[in-house]
């Protein structure tokens, strides 16, 4: 079902975001904001073996992707491919190159325009361009289970916008899920510099991406229920014929189970500042030095098939209710039942969020999927907040693996990525 961890997760910094902006293919949730929708939470496989793979079902082991860029000469399109590896049992090293053809065909057209005479030094200055930097770059993506370091680092906030952080790190320790749902997680972050917006925004940075120094602790109580479910047997996946057995499972064994379930986690967060982070130009900004906050998620889900025949055999819903923090929320309830006016502006964390998430199988292993997420007593009403919508083909060989094709019409965003082990 959806992941009910990111309600946790998305209170620290090492939260991944997919997006092709990055040439390691993700950027980071901001803490203090909406939980993010879950398929636009990063695959667990990092790009440069995710590039490794795809590039065998691409021409050369060519990807491509689509992202604005905040310099428009640039274009959005571009193609991306791993140049160079080398991996052992335990780390790996690559090179990613990524080139946009709209900048090599405006600048050469330009200059073919100006030309009268084809001469020896008008083709020297066409070859210049191809050797142009702004159209290539290079990435060497470095990660370790417990410490993360960038400078700069790219943030992603709750309106599709990027903020880049001068210097970021974290040192972060987290539970697996016990037998009986209990979680924990605790760690520092380290914020240096000023943030910078990426594209054109005048609205000050968030908080959270100030500089200064926190050090956070969280722990959450997860539970699933199954109302009815419909386990897969032995017979099920190895079919008696007259040629013999045939060994047939599902496209992907996150999947192969009919059943309608609910599940939910409630957690807490401890968070202490050794710097306030108060250099913003407004006075009424300001970041308390201590915070203790709840949350919590609730999910429902229903599947109907086994996504093991070649048509009409997945119908998959998951709706998550996020509560991203219940002290905001009760703040928002006093004033309503007080009738009180305020001129400060909403806190974004007062409203819940409606995550919808709709699974339809269209031929064998390929799915379509539509991710959507609504802001509930906003002033506006229920307001859609995000929208994601993606094609899955699902690799049998690799139990649940799958290439996800996406587009977000908010961020204007899309790329394709391998993901493994995700419903």
């Amino acid at each position: 079902m959806a992941n009910m961890r990111t309600a946790m997760d998305a209170a620290f910094w090492d939260l991944n975001i997919s997006t092709p902006r990055a040439l390691d293919g993700t950027a980071r949730s901001i803490p203090g904001e909406p939980i993010p929708l879950d398929r636009s939470t990063a695959s667990k496989a990092l790009r440069i073996q995710q590039l490794s793979l795809l590039g065998n079902g691409f021409p050369l082991g060519i990807i491509p992707s689509y992202s604005p860029t905040s310099r428009k000469e640039l274009g959005s399109f571009a193609l991306q491919s791993l140049l160079f590896k080398a991996a052992t049992s335990n780390w790996w090293l690559g090179f990613t190159g990524q080139f946009r053809p709209k900048k090599l065909v405006s600048d050469i057209k330009a200059e073919l325009s100006s030309v009268d005479e084809w001469e020896l030094p008008i083709l020297k200055d066409i070859g210049k361009h191809f050797l142009e930097k702004s159209l290539y770059a290079f990435g060497l993506p470095e990660h370790d289970v417990t410490l993360e370091a960038a400078w700069p680092e790219l943030f992603l906030d709750h309106k599709g916008r990027y903020w880049e952080v001068p210097e970021s790190v974290s040192l972060d320790c987290s539970s697996l899920v016990s037998e009986d749902g209990l979680r924990y997680r605790f760690g520092l972050h380290k914020n240096g510099g000023h943030p910078r917006a990426v594209d054109n925004i005048t609205d000050e940075p968030p908080l959270s991406l100030m500089q200064g120094i926190c050090g956070k602790a969280a722990v959450s109580y997860e539970k699933s229920k199954d109302f009815w479910r419909i386990k897969e047997k032995k017979e099920d996946i190895i079919i008696e014929t007259e040629k013999g057995r045939i060994y047939r499972p599902s496209y992907d064994i996150r999947l192969r189970e009919p059943h309608a379930a609910v599940s939910g986690i409630i957690g807490g967060t401890l968070e202490a500042w050794l710097n306030n982070g108060s250099s913003s130009s407004s006075a009424s900004r300001h970041r308390s030095p201590f915070g203790v906050d709840l949350f919590g998620s609730l999910c429902y889900t229903f599947q109907h098939g086994k996504f093991k025949e070649s048509f009409g055999d997945l119908t998959r819903v998951d709706a998550r209710l996020d509560v991203s923090s219940a002290l905001a929320l009760a703040k928002q309830v006093s004033k309503v039942f007080r009738k009180a006016s305020s001129n400060n502006a909403r806190d974004v964390l007062s409203s819940p969020r409606l995550e919808l998430i709709l699974q339809q199988q269209v031929a064998g292993p390929i799915v379509f999927r539509v991710d959507s997420k609504f802001s509930l007593n906003s002033p506006a009403g229920v307001q859609l907040e995000d929208f994601v919508c993606s094609l899955n083909y699902s690799l049998k060989l690799l139990q649940s693996g799958k290439v996800v094709a996406w587009y977000s019409p908010k961020r204007k965003e899309g790329m394709i990525e391998l993901r493994l082990f995700e419903f």
